[in-house]
């Protein structure tokens, strides 16, 4: 009895489930993008399952490691944008020359947090405003639920039902109870694809970096750039926005360390998540805020299964129905939504620069390669300065929020 009681508080369903599906977002919204950005430097079979095996062991030891010291829900990622950015980026690169370029952008990341620069950049943004960028952030998986029972009403419609009806009687099992009938209903209408699922075990293969000035001006440099800009901002803001004060710098420092480590072997950006984190610092991961850290523990653990598989991944991918992806995601992120507008909103002298900021990141811009949630800051911020232009400054807290008033329960 001593023994299951144990394995309950370590293992809630709730946090378990959120881990799972913000690994299963994670993972089918951008591996393919790690693929074809392995391909690109010219990687074979057991280099592309390299890759996988790195990047899975770097998000294991960062999430895991980072959600104990702090307590916090700190879900750590790959680089979207950087590997959109080196799809073409490594077009006519070699391999070591990209390895180097890895390595090069992993320690001006580890710099950033021994320095504490981006700290003392994070602490001068007003709440509202990192409320509504994660709110921007979130949008289109939000709506991506609603626009998927479009093609897939049978899947979608099911699991929304499920959810409203979870929600007024096991709220604490709402996700998982969507879940659930999203698989049914994908199984009743043939959409897996099993057949081609074949399981085989990464192994890790070393490629010694090579420091080509032109490459890391043209990969390293920009990779640097779109991933401080384009995940780890929009990273703090979703720790910020949820109630969580963690200290940035030393997340940019092991998250810089680890990708430099692991960079030979393919680990090309890990940094901080944003929407994925989301799903494990809503209430839907546990009621409790304090022990929300557990589901980010259990993202880490199906990271490094992901990565010890990764030669699996590929097929899963082509099995796995996309619209029970996209469905799941915008349940799983209804929560957070909510209480990121309610915070956002929630002052009126900076309403109106959190409604630009909001609406700029969700629009999706993409200006010299840096995606739309710097932009969408960096217009809320304009906003905010030109709104306040002559007049005293107000007096208050801008920089750390009190904690966010979680989804009021089902009534």
């Amino acid at each position: 009895m001593l023994a299951l009681a144990r394995i309950r508080s370590a293992a809630p369903p709730s946090a378990v489930t959120a881990g799972l599906i913000a690994v299963m977002v994670g993972v089918t919204s951008s591996a393919a993008l790690v693929f074809t950005a392995a391909k690109a430097a010219g990687a074979d079979e057991r280099a592309l399952s390299s890759w996988m095996l790195a990047l899975g062991i770097g998000l294991a030891c960062t999430s895991i490691g980072l959600s104990l010291r702090f307590r916090a829900p700190v879900v750590t990622a790959w680089s979207t944008p950087g590997a959109a950015l080196l799809t073409t980026g490594l077009s006519g690169v070699s391999m070591p020359q990209a390895i180097g370029a890895f390595v090069f952008s992993g320690l001006l990341i580890l710099v950033s947090g021994v320095t504490g620069w981006f700290s003392r950049l994070m602490s001068r943004i007003p709440v509202p405003l990192a409320a509504a960028l994660l709110a921007g952030v979130l949008f289109r998986f939000g709506t991506g639920l609603f626009s998927t029972m479009h093609g897939s009403f049978a899947v979608a419609f099911p699991m929304f039902v499920a959810y409203l009806l979870a929600r007024r009687l096991l709220p604490r099992y709402a996700v998982l109870v969507a879940l659930a009938a999203g698989v049914a209903a994908t199984v009743f209408t043939g959409g897996w694809k099993l057949g081609t699922v074949r399981l085989a075990l990464a192994t890790p293969v070393f490629t010694a970096p090579e420091f080509d000035w032109k490459v890391l001006v043209s990969v390293g440099a920009p990779l640097f750039v779109v991933t401080m800009a384009s995940q780890n901002l929009p990273g703090v803001a979703v720790l910020r926005g949820s109630g969580y004060d963690v200290p940035v710098s030393p997340l940019m420092t092991w998250t810089g360390a680890a990708n430099a480590v692991l960079a030979p072997f393919g680990a090309f950006g890990l940094n901080l998540a944003a929407i994925t984190a989301a799903i494990c610092t809503g209430e839907e991961a546990h009621p409790d805020r304090e022990r929300r850290f557990l589901a980010a523990v259990w993202a880490g653990v199906f990271y490094l299964c992901v990565g010890l598989l990764g030669a699996t991944v590929a097929s899963l991918l082509a099995a796995m129905p996309h619209e029970l992806v996209l469905a799941i995601a915008g349940i799983g992120l209804l929560a957070t939504i909510e209480a990121s507008l309610v915070s956002a909103l929630s002052d009126p002298a900076s309403r109106e620069a959190a409604v630009v900021t909001f609406l700029a990141t969700a629009s999706g811009v993409t200006l010299l390669g840096i995606g739309s949630a710097f932009w969408g800051l960096l217009a809320g911020l304009v906003t905010t300065a030109v709104a306040t232009a002559g007049h005293p400054r107000r007096a208050g807290r801008t920089t750390t929020p009190d904690p966010v008033p979680d989804k009021a329960p089902a009534r």
